[in-house]
């Protein structure tokens, strides 16, 4: 390998990459345990999956057969007597190969909201042998806000179930952060640092991904010990489950943050601090960054590494963003190569076969900054090859085209998809099926990979399910047959309305081609204003038909959970719509001086539509805002402990921050949050304009904004316990939606971005 690196560093030159893209090797990230290890670890997973069904089954592990490029490979083949053969490269390539046989040789399908597991009472033959080889060494994921934005407060069981998702959809690289927070305090501690100063470093728990990137600190905490206690020997159970199956984890390492503490154990230390992040002042934000060439560096990131190395283990590839959504204080380039080879030293002391894996968010998010010139500094402060650059955005913005390939550095092609775990479909079929072979095929193309980076999940499982099948493949999809036979499997039953209603939304609102970082900004889930946003990226007209084939659809599906959930999902975006019309008259009327129009408009939104969807919302137990809620009440010790993660929890999803500081990023459509926060922002949003239009007297979006605060402020701490089970029969509360709103609904317009109902 070092032979392989020195040979590139002095034949290639930098924006070039050797022939034969040789990154395809970095041969040493590969599994560490044994091939039989990894055979039991998928046998016991399929176990969980299938019953006693898994004796029907014969899977291996031989790392062999990936050949001489290390290339992830699975064989299906038949013993006769209806056993099936599944032969992998390596535990998650095995897994692959058996989801793959389930699919489309039993009709099965796994997913976030549900599975469908109706397997043939004897399993169908492999007519011939059947060999897939994946065309990328990696398949990655996680973006580092998904820790928060989803992963925050799941326990054991609802991580074994992820970790076997992860393997069944050919997963091998998977971001592992959990715990690390304890191993920090121990280095904070034994460089003098006293408790307060670490507990006012540390974030609350639904903030953590922000305090590790160094954007905020102390909001919503402190931590207590017995939560790092208990995300310590999480961690354990975590990495030792994704290493069984053959993964490759990604730990953390030492970025530049710091506590202030820092600052009063050594004085002379070199830092500087950062301006405020995203609406933040310096009470929570502004933190300190210690200097890369300050000897204070190596320590600190020595002492994580080997502290962390010690606790579990490696696998020789790290993660660090040292500027997410903050730029460097310089732009010079020597500056900026001096930071990223300070960081990449702090691992590579330590470990010598480190890679840094590093998100490339930053150059899409502030490409002003980050021009050519600071790219190629930042990205050469480490040898060629010994970092991998998520192109994070891949699907929308992709920043291999920009950057050379990224001056040299391999790159994995990622699908970020979801911001904020935001409900809403949304989706680039297109970009997805056709982007990361055009990346392959890229001049002096260095992508090594592919990946999932969504900063929240458990929403749009098709895309997820199309994402992770192209990591596969070696040529785009046809895309019509695949999504008829995807709804097949995840109904386990052919439905023609189904379908169709499937087809329908494949060439509508998971086939935006604009470039729309925030898919979701709703006037349903954003504060009410007379200035909102309500573009969209497809013809409402085809949602609604989807809509109506959902309908006509559940008389015969009410016995498929992944059913329940569509219909749900979809029934949801249309009322979304239907909301927008609502506030489309209310504006119109307002403006107009309409004072019965308003009132009608706006009582039908407050006292009928949204009762309706929030409770459409609580008949599912994954539109649940109770079980959000309880999850973080789980996780407490005592019962302040319980109120601190309650208050983090809904604050996240609501003012996210003490002031509003990224209001309604994090939006979720939840029974019980529609009707106690959104239900009652816009019910004084439409009281404002009848009061404004009785007393003529203009609306004052100021005032209005510092009454809502106090609405937005009043549900975070309003105590209420929400149901964590859901109540009333879906296919009831669709069709009494349906009956009332479908026949009353008028297409207007013909713009694709502009198309907009009215209510008859």
């Amino acid at each position: 390998m070092q032979t392989l690196l020195l040979f590139i560093i002095l034949h290639a030159s930098f924006g070039e990459v050797f022939p034969g893209r040789v990154f395809q090797t970095l041969s040493h990230l590969k599994p560490q345990k044994s091939d039989d290890v990894q055979t039991g670890a998928v046998r016991d997973l399929l176990q969980r999956l299938i019953g006693d069904r898994v004796k029907e089954f014969l899977v291996t592990v031989n790392a062999s057969l990936a050949g001489k490029d290390g290339l992830d490979t699975y064989q299906l083949s038949s013993l006769g007597a209806g056993k099936v053969s599944v032969a992998g490269s390596s535990g998650v390539a095995a897994a692959t190969g058996c989801y793959y046989y389930l699919k489309y040789y039993c009709g099965c399908h796994i997913s976030w909201s549900g599975v469908q597991l109706q397997l043939p009472s004897t399993l169908p033959s492999v007519a011939s042998t059947v060999t897939v080889k994946t065309p990328n060494r990696f398949r990655y994921y996680q973006n580092v806000c998904t820790s928060s934005y989803s992963f925050v407060w799941w326990d054991w069981t609802r991580w074994e179930k992820e970790i076997d998702w992860m393997a069944l959809n050919g997963i091998n690289m998977p971001l592992a952060f959990t715990g690390q927070e304890a191993i920090w305090q121990r280095v904070y501690l034994s460089l003098g640092l006293n408790q307060s100063e670490i507990d006012n470093f540390f974030t609350g728990p639904a903030f953590l991904a922000w305090g590790r990137m160094g954007n905020i600190h102390t909001w919503a905490g402190p931590l207590s010990s017995s939560w790092m206690e208990n995300q310590l020997f999480l961690q354990y159970k975590i990495l030792a489950r994704m290493r069984s199956l053959g993964m490759i984890t990604v730990l953390p390492a030492f970025s530049g943050h710091i506590p202030q503490g820092i600052v009063r154990v050594f004085p002379t230390v070199n830092v500087t601090r950062l301006g405020g992040w995203s609406n933040f002042n310096c009470t929570y934000s502004c933190s300190y960054l210690l200097d890369p060439e300050d000897p204070l560096f190596l320590k600190i990131g020595g002492l994580f590494m080997r502290e962390m190395i010690r606790e579990f283990g490696t696998d020789h590839i790290y993660n660090s963003d040292t500027f997410n959504e903050m730029n460097p204080t310089s732009s010079d380039p020597a500056y900026l190569s001096t930071i990223s080879s300070a960081i990449f030293k702090s691992m590579a002391d330590v470990d010598p076969d480190a890679i840094w894996l590093m998100q490339g968010w930053l150059f899409v998010n502030s490409p002003s900054f980050w021009k050519p010139a600071q790219v190629r500094a930042l990205l050469h402060g480490a040898p060629i090859g010994r970092i991998i650059v998520l192109d994070l955005f891949a699907e929308t913005t992709p920043a291999y085209r920009t950057t050379q390939s990224f001056f040299g550095q391999p790159f994995i092609w990622c699908m970020l998809h979801n911001f904020g775990g935001n409900h809403g479909l949304f989706g680039k079929v297109e970009s997805i099926n056709k982007g990361p072979f055009d990346a392959i095929s890229f001049q002096n193309s260095t992508m090594v990979g592919t990946g999932l980076t969504p900063e929240g999940i458990e929403q749009n499982d098709m895309i997820y399910e199309l994402m992770n099948e192209i990591g596969w493949r070696s040529e785009p999809l046809n895309l019509t047959q695949w999504i008829s036979s995807y709804a097949d499997r995840r109904y386990g039953q052919k439905n023609s309305n189904a379908r169709a209603a499937w087809q329908m939304l494949l060439s509508s609102v998971y086939n935006c081609t604009q470039n729309w970082k925030d898919h979701n900004h709703s006037p349903l889930v954003r504060r009410p204003s007379l200035k909102m946003n309500t573009e969209i990226c497809y013809e409402q007209n085809d949602l609604f038909e989807a809509w109506r084939l959902m309908h006509a659809a559940s008389s015969t599906m009410a016995n498929s959970k992944t059913f329940l959930y569509d219909l749900v999902d979809v029934t949801r975006e249309s009322v979304q719509q239907l909301v927008t019309a609502y506030y489309v008259e209310i504006k119109s009327a307002y403006e107009h001086q309409d004072l019965q129009k308003l009132m009608t408009a706006g009582g039908v939104l407050v006292y009928d539509l949204l009762p309706e969807l929030d409770a459409l919302l609580s008949s599912q137990p994954q539109f649940l805002l109770g079980r959000w809620l309880e999850a973080a009440s789980l996780m407490a010790s005592t019962k302040d402990e319980a109120a601190l993660y309650d208050m983090n929890a809904r604050n996240q999803l609501t003012l996210w921050g003490p002031d509003g500081n990224i209001l309604d990023y994090a939006n979720k459509q939840l029974g019980g949050l529609v009707q106690d926060y959104y239900q009652e922002r816009w019910s004084l949003f439409v009281w404002y304009l009848v009061e404004s239009l009785s007393t003529q007297v203009p609306f004052s979006q100021t005032k209005f904004n510092k009454a809502v605060f106090s609405v937005e402020k009043g549900f975070i701490y309003n105590g209420k316990v929400y149901s964590s089970h859901p109540t009333g029969d879906t296919i009831e509360i669709v069709r009494h939606i349906f009956l009332k709103y479908y026949p009353h609904i008028v297409k207007v317009g013909h713009s694709r971005r502009k198309h907009r109902i009215t209510l008859q």
